[in-house]
């Protein structure tokens, strides 16, 4: 990497500095400089030092917090260091969507130092909360209903034993608070909607834990997000939600019998592209930005950064 500056923002509850340093190809022969996170920053702060610090290349060591909260500092500053990912996680959704190397640091820093970079898109997400208006970035989904439900009904313990099948065990109990509300969407083209629905995602990528592809249509760099709402309700709507993810979305893409350009929707689902959404919720639910739980909200407002961050996968 020549005489290139490597800032590496670590999350310390992942790993220890020593494992990464051993898993740092011997041809790093510029600056290495490391930036600890803390409970209070998740990443962040660590970022901004990195930046302050002349780093080229900011490479976020950590879960999905770690590489949101140091995508989000990048995109907000609108910074020309690139961004790697060392993943460290139970997810590590951005990594797996952009092919980064998982459970193989060595792979991992190697890909992030040697690899080209490429500009992707960033989400914000502005909600009003208990704590005033804020503003958060996501690189790879955001939303409420059973993808917050899942992660906020995941047991902790479990999911550092079982990973990503933690997950899985919290669905059933994400299904049961999953219930339908009143839904006001609005667009940047004025158009204006009255739904019902229990779960509503925003996408800049498509896929979640497990392999399982959400978004089908999502890519990181089209300078736009993909909406998904859900309005299941008893067990015929849950056959068509199951029908629409599976074979109209998922099998017949692959055999070449539906479009593989545009998702399908279907009368429980609901596909659209999007690059601002005004969201008004009936009653309070939780609301998570690339797993991190930012608590009831009954007020969204969705916008996408194009080209916002380069990344090195």
């Amino acid at each position: 990497m020549g005489a290139e500056h490597v800032g590496i923002v670590w999350n310390p509850s992942k790993t220890s500095r020593d494992e990464l340093e051993k898993a740092l190809p011997g041809r790093a022969g510029g600056t290495v400089s490391w930036f600890e996170t803390s409970e209070e920053d998740p990443g962040a702060a660590a970022a901004a030092r990195a930046l302050e610090a002349g780093a080229d290349l900011v490479l976020a060591a950590g879960g999905d917090g770690t590489v949101r909260a140091v995508a989000e500092h990048l995109a907000s500053a609108e910074s020309a260091a690139d961004l790697g990912i060392i993943p460290l996680g139970t997810g590590n959704l951005l990594a797996r969507n952009l092919g980064v190397p998982v459970d193989d640091l060595p792979a991992a820093f190697a890909r992030a130092i040697d690899g080209s970079a490429k500009p992707i898109d960033i989400g914000w997400a502005e909600i009003s909360g208990a704590e005033g208006e804020e503003r958060h970035a996501f690189a790879v989904m955001a939303g409420f209903g059973i993808d917050a439900h899942m992660i906020t009904e995941t047991d902790d313990d479990l999911k550092d034993r079982a990973g990503w099948l933690a997950y899985v065990e919290s669905l059933g109990r994400a299904l049961s608070a999953s219930e339908v509300i009143g839904v006001r969407l609005s667009g940047g083209d004025g158009e204006e909607a009255e739904i019902r629905a229990h779960t509503l995602m925003v996408g800049n990528c498509g896929m979640l834990q497990g392999g399982i592809t959400l978004l089908p249509d999502a890519d990181p760099a089209d300078g736009e997000l993909d909406l998904l709402v859900l309005k299941a309700d008893g067990i015929a709507g849950w056959a068509d939600t199951l029908r629409n993810m599976v074979w109209d979305n998922g099998v017949k893409r692959l055999l070449g019998k539906g479009d593989e350009h545009t998702a399908e929707s279907s009368d429980s689902t609901t596909h659209r592209r999007i690059t601002t959404l005004r969201i008004e919720l009936d009653e309070p639910r939780v609301f998570e930005v690339d797993g991190d739980d930012l608590g009831e909200t009954t007020r969204i407002g969705i916008s996408v950064q194009p080209a916002a961050v380069r990344i090195r996968s």
